[in-house]
């Protein structure tokens, strides 16, 4: 699994010219699932995305976290995360879970985000074609990413 963390002030979700998620200050969450993905791996990253320190304290240090800054989560699944473009100009995506496997799996991640925040988390719509508002926030972003461990 790879998540993409943006601490934004705001971001939203459109879908057909509809709004189907904002959110105020916390984290934008663009996951890609990838075909090999296991809910181990869905709890880690979770916990990791809930507890990450990257909100400043009194003291302007990156030492809080969403949960800590009662901030909230917009989680996007974005398949795109998985492009491989090493080969050439079009990206392949056989690293990328099909969308039959990825979407449960998406919303177990969103679950378990729910529950360790402690409030509903925002998405978007799987699979649709969605136009992505943030306002990013330092800018802060980070790459989080957790493979299945080897047998």
């Amino acid at each position: 699994m790879r998540v993409l963390v943006q601490r934004v002030s705001r971001a939203a979700v459109t879908v057909e010219g509809q709004r189907v998620a904002d959110i105020g200050p916390g984290l934008l969450l663009l996951v890609g699932v990838g075909r090999r993905d296991t809910a181990a791996i869905l709890e880690r990253l979770a916990s990791r995305c809930v507890n990450l320190r990257i909100f400043a304290d009194d003291a302007g240090r990156m030492n809080r976290s969403v949960h800590d800054l009662g901030g909230e989560i917009l989680a996007v699944s974005q398949f795109t995360l998985y492009g491989d473009a090493s080969s050439g100009n079009r990206p392949g995506f056989t690293e990328a879970a099909r969308p039959d496997a990825a979407m449960p799996l998406f919303e177990k991640f969103v679950s378990l985000l729910a529950d360790k925040l402690g409030r509903p988390i925002a998405t978007g719509r799987f699979g649709a074609d969605m136009q992505v508002e943030l306002v990013n926030d330092g800018p802060v972003t980070l790459w989080l990413e957790a493979v299945p461990d080897s047998a």
